[in-house]
């Protein structure tokens, strides 16, 4: 099965095949759960500063952060990406840039709307558990028709996101992405649901990374590539949840 994820492309995992490494270093699914949860905890421990800061309105002070976040972030994804044998080093090195500005953006929501940043963390977890069981137990099988149909989705919402970036220069903010209405949520509510179908082709990836004999480095790795998706879905969650907050505050 191939990822969709880039990071977890066929090429990237398949670059190993073929070559024996000692047990001692090779890659272990349990290995690349605990790097994981390393860099989440790094993620988490930036993201602390930012969001305290932008949660009181002190978003000067935050600014630099947010701008160190933005563009190390985008540094250390792309350096991973496509060196991954240093994925030890630039995977923590993205993770706590990653956190600045996740930070900042969930203060900036919480403030808003107040608790909504623990219910999105909690939906996020929540999520990734419930997609690991129905991945685990069969329920949910990421066969090749899975694959192309989730790919497609995935670039279709690429493509209407890019736009909306373009369009934002030209200061036009599409409103079924940003305004509280149903087809907004429903929009969301859609690009949520395969955000997280994203994870069942993440697993996957990384339990064929693991049987085919990856190096050890490729925990580190398997680990970013998991959190990429695990970000992007926590952001559509912030955002479902504050469309709908926003929505019940209009009626």
């Amino acid at each position: 099965m191939r990822s969709h994820n880039p990071m977890l492309s066929a090429a990237n995992m398949d670059s190993f095949r073929g070559e024996f490494f000692p047990a001692s270093q090779s890659m272990t699914i349990q290995g690349a759960a605990t790097k994981t949860l390393i860099l989440l905890g790094l993620c988490f421990g930036t993201a602390s500063m930012t969001f305290a800061m932008t949660r009181t309105g002190s978003q000067p002070a935050a600014f630099p952060w947010i701008i160190a976040g933005v563009i190390g972030s985008l540094v250390f994804c792309l350096a991973t990406t496509f060196k991954p044998n240093w994925a030890p080093f630039t995977a923590p090195l993205y993770a706590l840039t990653e956190g600045l500005f996740l930070g900042a953006i969930s203060g900036s929501y919480e403030r808003a709307y107040s608790g909504i940043v623990p219910q999105a963390a909690l939906a996020t977890l929540g999520t990734m558990g419930a997609m690991l069981f129905a991945y685990k137990s069969g329920l949910i099988r990421p066969t090749n028709r899975f694959y192309m149909g989730l790919s497609a989705a995935t670039g279709g919402i690429a493509l209407v996101y890019m736009i909306a970036f373009i369009c934002s220069f030209f200061g036009v903010r599409l409103p079924f992405l940003f305004q509280p209405t149903l087809f907004g949520i429903g929009f969301t509510l859609v690009v949520t649901v395969v955000a997280a179908l994203n994870l069942i082709l993440d697993f996957a990836s990384i339990e064929r990374a693991a049987s085919n004999g990856a190096p050890k480095y490729f925990e580190w790795y398997s680990a970013f590539s998991l959190m990429v998706t695990l970000v992007w879905l926590y952001v559509e969650i912030l955002r479902l949840l504050s469309l709908f907050a926003g929505y019940t505050r209009n009626d």
